[in-house]
């Protein structure tokens, strides 16, 4: 993902190094998001405090560049700085979708009133052409909001915002290309984040019944299937296209540690986004792919015991590499709904999911009170681009209470629905 975001200075105390160490944490759905009713009042307080206390200098330098104001936050900077974003980054729409899970689960209006100021934030983005992450800014922000009050005008920013996105198609390569950045690095670069974002997609057919939205979106999954994974279903990163041939140029991990190694929160994105894909289209391809993919991930000699990898299954100081919380939280919410469609495997994709949220909860919270009021520690954004590292995250924290939500369904109701 392109860095654009900002830092601001503020000066609470910070315990990175601290642990909530639970032993027995009972029902952990529920004492994880009281932890998280806590943490989430003190990021609003100290991200209102971080707009309101932003430099000139901060604000010339954004301003400049054409970024809209700052919107939400996104991760610290190792030397303590809260990192808030402008919309226009792709991590914006995690903050908001996080207070929409918070009102999902307590149905308290205290928390629908501050998702939709946090929402509301992001609309401009639903003309944003120039990037192909239409679905982690709205689809989380918007698109959990609509789900949640059947609010009309989020329907209309939806799908405008998916649109927008089917704009990036390229029909002669078949995909949507995701980077406009590094053109001299690459023609078309795809990344395999970017099966996350045909969901938003999915959607708007769903809602418009235009073909075309479900036809982008299908081929964008076939053509990764067919270029982003090796014969061991490990995925690259990056493939770069011919646009005019549709030829495969370049096959490369940008944030992982080499281009053939194994990068975890990329193996994640690939569970999650054929998981959905199966979904939304029956296609048996798709929920083989999950299923590869996942028994690739369980199954790797370098998975730590506690089901929290490191930020590259092939990094070569492993056990003394940085975990990466983002992939372990991302791969647990896709668990718990692989588990509706593979009955045979369902108890130990569940048991999988359940494990990595016990552990997270035992040994990854943050301390309440401290980290601007994220939630889980120790996850890896891009260790290459040397940023984020060892550090929280705003899309760890979000996928962390979406797969908590959908643990308590499925145990419920036996969908994650």
């Amino acid at each position: 993902m392109k860095r654009t975001y900002f830092l601001i200075l503020i000066i609470p105390v910070i315990f990175l190094c601290c642990k909530k160490t639970n032993d027995a944490p009972g029902d952990i759905v529920k004492s994880d998001f009281d932890f998280a009713a806590k943490q989430l009042t003190f990021a609003m307080e100290e991200t209102e405090k971080g707009i309101a206390n932003e430099s000139q200098e901060s604000k010339a330098k954004r301003e400049k560049k054409g970024y809209g104001p700052l919107v939400s936050p996104r991760s610290i900077e190792e030397t303590g700085e809260l990192i808030l974003v402008p919309s226009r980054d792709w991590t914006s729409g995690f903050f908001p979708g996080e207070l929409w899970y918070m009102y999902e689960y307590t149905k308290d209006p205290k928390w629908e009133a501050a998702a939709r100021k946090y929402t509301a934030r992001i609309e401009p983005e639903k003309k944003n052409g120039t990037t192909h992450d239409m679905g982690f800014k709205v689809y989380c922000s918007f698109g959990n909001g609509y789900r949640l009050t059947k609010d009309e005008a989020y329907k209309e920013v939806l799908i405008e915002s998916a649109y927008t996105l089917a704009t990036r198609f390229k029909p002669d390569a078949g995909i949507i290309r995701s980077w406009d950045h590094s053109r001299s690095k690459w023609d078309c670069p795809v990344i395999i984040d970017n099966m996350m974002n045909l969901e938003l997609l999915f959607w708007a057919f769903g809602e418009t019944k235009d073909s075309t939205l479900y036809k982008i979106a299908v081929s964008h999954a076939d053509m990764t299937l067919k270029n982003h994974f090796r014969e061991d279903y490990s995925s690259y990163h990056v493939i770069d296209y011919d646009t005019i041939t549709g030829n495969v140029l370049k096959k490369n991990t940008h944030q992982g540690y080499a281009h053939e190694s194994a990068w975890s929160r990329g193996q994640a994105w690939a569970v999650y986004g054929y998981t959905m894909c199966y979904r939304e289209t029956g296609r048996t391809a798709y929920l083989d792919q999950a299923k590869n993919v996942v028994n690739y991930i369980f199954t790797h000699p370098n998975m730590p015991d506690d089901l929290i990898p490191y930020w590259d299954y092939d990094a070569p100081e492993i056990p003394n590499e940085p975990r990466d919380v983002s992939a372990a939280t991302c791969t647990a919410s896709a668990l718990y709904e692989l588990s509706m469609y593979d009955k045979e495997n369902a108890a130990k994709y569940k048991a999988w999911a359940d494990t990595i949220l016990l552990n997270l909860s035992k040994h990854y919270l943050a301390k309440e009170g401290s980290t601007y009021g994220f939630l889980l520690l120790h996850s890896t954004g891009s260790k290459p681009g040397k940023f984020e590292v060892d550090q929280p995250l705003a899309y760890a924290d979000y996928y962390f209470l979406e797969a908590l939500l959908r643990k308590q369904k499925l145990e419920a109701s036996g969908s994650v629905f």
